[in-house]
């Protein structure tokens, strides 16, 4: 009886270690690469963020991953747009590293953003994101200001017409848009793209 009931308090106690590991985000976070594997992944005030595909509307698929580059044909920047479309409480962020093209790899500083992309965004780089909160019950939007994190570029190798690789590691602070005394952080941020594969690829 006495090696009966240890055997019921040891399966309790695999159990419950289990059931924490299985809710341990950090643990659900792709590896970081630098191989052009497709992946993208962050914590979110503690909270998993990847990347979802959407199942497509009359106007095309909804592609959870893009990488834009600099539309003037100054080539200044990239921006990578990542967006959850599947979760019950969907997200996106965008990420706008300026001079990637003209420096590499390295480290570049974040800085405020000014709440748009592309050519209405600020000429440094910057983060912002969407995402649900539970303490409004609603969608909130954040942006980074002045030194608030860093993107670390770990590969970038651009031939034209053939072939993009983007490597890295970031992490941020970012602000709420509407309240300035909300401030959330961004953790163990994570990505390895390929360009050239990019629109193929599948984020179920």
């Amino acid at each position: 009886m006495k090696k009966l009931i240890n055997l019921l308090l040891l399966a309790i106690v695999v159990g419950c270690s289990n059931e924490s590991e299985n809710k341990n985000p950090e643990s659900l976070l792709p590896p970081i690469t630098q191989t052009g594997a497709n992946t993208f992944g962050c914590l979110i005030d503690g909270n998993l963020f990847i990347p979802r595909d959407g199942t497509g509307t009359w106007s095309g698929p909804d592609n959870a991953v893009s990488i834009y580059g600099d539309p003037t044909g100054n080539n200044q920047y990239r921006e990578i747009e990542v967006r959850d479309y599947k979760s019950e409480r969907t997200a996106k962020i965008l990420m706008h590293i300026q001079n990637l093209p003209q420096i590499g790899y390295g480290n570049y500083t974040i800085n405020e953003s000014n709440g748009m992309n592309n050519i209405d965004g600020a000429n440094h780089t910057y983060l912002h994101c969407r995402v649900f909160r539970e303490s409004t019950n609603s969608y909130q939007f954040y942006r980074s200001f002045e030194n608030s994190g860093t993107i670390n570029i770990t590969r970038y190798q651009l031939i034209p017409n053939v072939s993009l690789f983007i490597s890295g590691t970031f992490s941020c602070r970012v602000k709420n848009s509407a309240n300035p005394n909300d401030i959330i952080e961004i953790t163990n941020g994570r990505f390895d793209f390929n360009g050239a594969t990019i629109p193929n690829a599948v984020f179920p």
